[in-house]
């Protein structure tokens, strides 16, 4: 089916674009919320920078630990 074939289509780019983004070293932690986080430092400690869809920059980090629930805003 043609649809079908689009759809399957649109789905393996998908899956290009996150494999290309984890090589350069992102996590996509959600494809629905747009959530990407991007490993970092913050005084000596590795955090991870936080990102979700509609946010205008990466304002947010939080501990390896914490996950989403525990973002703090970037100085």
């Amino acid at each position: 089916d043609e649809l079908q074939a689009a759809i399957d289509e649109e789905a393996a780019e998908i899956v290009r674009c996150v494999a290309e983004l984890q090589e350069l070293g992102l996590l996509v932690k959600d494809l629905d919320e747009g959530l990407v986080d991007f490993p970092a430092l913050r005084g000596g400690e590795e955090v991870l920078l936080c990102w979700r869809l509609g946010e205008d920059e990466v304002g947010f980090w939080h501990s390896l630990e914490d996950g989403f629930a525990g973002r703090k805003p970037l100085p």
